[in-house]
């Protein structure tokens, strides 16, 4: 049984915690399918793709670890990781790639060019950004992270 924290008790560390979690699983998924997609000459679109496919993957994989650890069955684990982290993810990979889409050369300069990583990590502290008030209103209403966060302790 998760223990919900009551409506307009969340603070902002606790979406900060919240965030930076599911920052690390998106990060992973994201520069890795950059890097792929860029080394393999692929096109905007397809590198998109595939970052956003990984960042899902590794975002869920990171929550599902320790429950799994615990002793959770796999369906369920899935599941409260579905449940926890699908807005978040999907807030921070349309941020994401809007921004990496959109920054002048960033897709097209090839993993040499400092333009390539400097607009990565902004566009990953931009999409952080724009993740934490949403993280923060749904676990103030026992949703996303909340419904785990008990399960992280």
């Amino acid at each position: 049984m998760t223990t919900r924290p009551e409506r307009g008790t969340v603070g902002w560390s606790i979406a900060v915690q919240a965030t930076v979690h599911c920052l690390t699983g998106c990060a992973i998924g994201e520069v890795l399918g950059m890097v792929i997609g860029t080394a393999w000459g692929w096109s905007n679109g397809q590198t998109i793709a595939l970052a956003v496919v990984l960042a899902f993957l590794f975002g869920y994989a990171l929550t599902m670890r320790p429950l799994l650890r615990s002793g959770m069955k796999f369906p369920s684990a899935a599941k409260l990781a579905l449940a926890a982290d699908t807005v978040s993810i999907a807030v921070m990979e349309i941020v994401d790639n809007l921004v990496m889409y959109y920054v002048p050369g960033a897709m097209d300069g090839g993993l040499a060019n400092w333009v390539f990583w400097a607009a990565l990590a902004f566009a990953l502290g931009v999409a952080f950004l724009v993740a934490l008030p949403v993280n923060r209103w749904m676990i103030s209403r026992g949703r996303g992270h909340a419904v785990v966060h008990s399960q992280h302790h």
